[in-house]
């Protein structure tokens, strides 16, 4: 099987392409032929060493997201067979033909679907809704979303606004990305080097981190919430938290679908009832050979992606 690694931290350029023998699945997990693997920021991030990546043992293969079917169990799985149709978080590694993905984070893809539906919604769609549910915005409540047109952010602008959120700010690195996030549904979109954001908002939804965070945090409300799950790290000043009286949420995955089952389980039925009814609509800027991984990752270091960034094997 073909599969991409890294040798060393850097740019696109470290990875590369290799051939190697398929992995056995263990207890728990399965076995998947991808056909569809999502590319995200904090992917890139450690492949670049930044913040905890920059921690792991070489070589390492980057990812976390795929779609793709089942063909082999590991000893004493249940509720799966060879042939479904399943997408999932892989703790391992995703860019690669055959994957291994824990049971506990797998999950069908209906029928009707794409495996590339699958990708660029259901992990994504699932931090959006986390996010959100974290910060419970209430009536009047307005919501800004920093990295808006990514994977995650642009559902969260079109969540945000079925929620009834009445004020949504969308926040992008160019003008550019203006009327993608408009017909989404954006109220306001601001650019991260514009000298304003407009009125502050009761609620920051960062997905960036880093130097933008104090500016995020800077245009909350006094009182105002802002919900960090972004891997870009950051600092803030103490004073600004107490003398504005605003509160900063870390959000994990791992630590959300492990302490709120329940909702993780309605949150994944709600993204699918949505998009099932065009209600949601999961935006993919580009599909790219597994080859080409490289390209993938300099378009989002590039900050050009409007929507899911997909690998194809």
């Amino acid at each position: 099987m073909r599969r991409v690694r890294f040798h060393s931290y850097g740019g696109p350029g470290v990875l590369r392409v290799e051939e190697a023998a398929a992995p056995v699945p263990g207890p728990g997990e399965l076995l998947v032929r991808t056909e569809a693997i999502g590319v995200t920021l904090p992917c890139v991030r450690r492949v670049r060493g930044d913040g905890n990546g920059g921690g792991d043992p070489l070589p390492a293969m980057p990812g976390g997201e795929i779609a793709g079917t089942v063909v082999a169990l590991g000893p004493d799985v249940t509720g799966f067979a060879p042939g479904d149709r399943v997408t999932s978080l892989t703790l391992t590694g995703s860019y690669t033909e055959l994957a291994l993905a824990p049971t506990f984070l797998a999950s069908r893809i209906p029928d009707g679907a794409s495996a590339v539906q699958a990708v660029a919604l259901v992990r994504s769609g699932h931090v959006a809704l986390a996010a959100l549910s974290t910060a419970a915005p209430r009536g009047a409540e307005s919501v800004l979303i920093t990295g808006a047109a990514s994977g995650t952010g642009h559902l969260a602008v079109q969540l945000a606004k079925l929620q009834g959120v009445p004020r949504v700010v969308a926040a992008v690195s160019s003008a550019a990305k203006a009327e993608f996030l408009r017909d989404l549904g954006a109220d306001e979109v601001v650019t991260y080097d514009q000298e304003s954001w407009g009125a502050p908002v009761d609620i920051v939804l960062d997905g960036v981190g880093g130097e933008l965070l104090p500016r995020a945090l800077a245009a909350l409300t006094p009182g105002g919430r802002l919900i960090f799950f972004n891997s870009g790290g950051g600092t803030v000043p103490a004073h600004e938290l107490l003398a504005g009286a605003k509160t900063i949420t870390g959000l994990t995955m791992r630590h959300f679908s492990t302490v709120h089952r329940e909702l993780y389980e309605e949150h994944r039925a709600r993204l699918w009832e949505l998009a099932g009814a065009g209600r949601l609509r999961a935006a993919v800027h580009a599909e790219l050979p597994l080859a080409e991984a490289a390209k993938a990752h300099a378009i989002i270091e590039a900050r050009a992606n409007l929507g899911k960034m997909v690998l194809r094997p």
